[in-house]
């Protein structure tokens, strides 16, 4: 028998989807099968990307997952967070955290993980590689997600297998980013051919 959500889960998630249908918005992708992977969500520079994610999500019929902090989790939001996609994790332990990733990865049939590499709505020299490394260890592909503010338009890009080789394989995946108009221009992104740098 399917889980049913909280009724503050599902008037959040109504909430979401009324405003982005309000604000015309394009989407545009195709997931691919079998529908275990990464969607790297970048440029990431507002609160208001996580809202647009959310959106396009529910267009391309994605059941999105997503990490967060333990404190996000506790009473009276944790049922909301975890019906919504929440996954609980301790950031201070970042191996665990990919660790427990993987083996999620391992345990479920499906399983569409969302990851913001830059870690953090400011500005950033590099993208934290935890995303990469969970990919690699579940044997999984990297799907691009991407907001672009100047054409209004998320898009869910090309799904890109890990290599092994991480430097090779960020160039690819910048050259992707490199098209896109985060909300804020001026905090930058790191998400250019060469200029995507490892950092745990």
């Amino acid at each position: 028998m399917a889980h049913e959500k909280s009724w503050m889960a599902r008037l959040v998630k109504a909430a979401i989807l009324g405003w982005f249908k309000r604000q015309n918005w394009q989407v545009q992708g195709t997931a691919p099968q079998p529908r275990k992977f990464v969607v790297i969500a970048a440029p990431h520079t507002s609160n208001w990307d996580f809202v647009h994610f959310i959106g396009a999500a529910d267009d391309l019929n994605l059941d999105l997952s997503f990490m967060g902090k333990n404190s996000l989790f506790r009473w009276p939001w944790g049922r909301m967070m975890r019906d919504l996609g929440g996954i609980p994790v301790d950031r201070s332990k970042a191996g665990n955290m990919v660790d427990a990733m993987v083996a999620e990865f391992a345990r479920r049939s499906e399983f569409m993980l969302t990851i913001a590499p830059e870690g953090t709505r400011g500005k950033v020299r590099q993208w934290k590689s935890g995303f990469y490394h969970i990919a690699m260890g579940a044997g999984v592909p990297m799907v691009c997600g991407m907001m672009d503010y100047k054409r209004k338009l998320v898009e869910l890009g090309p799904a890109i297998w890990p290599t092994g080789n991480y430097e090779a394989d960020m160039v690819e995946i910048g050259r992707y980013y490199s098209q896109c108009t985060p909300k804020y221009p001026d905090k930058g992104h790191p998400g250019i051919p060469g200029g995507v740098s490892v950092s745990e």
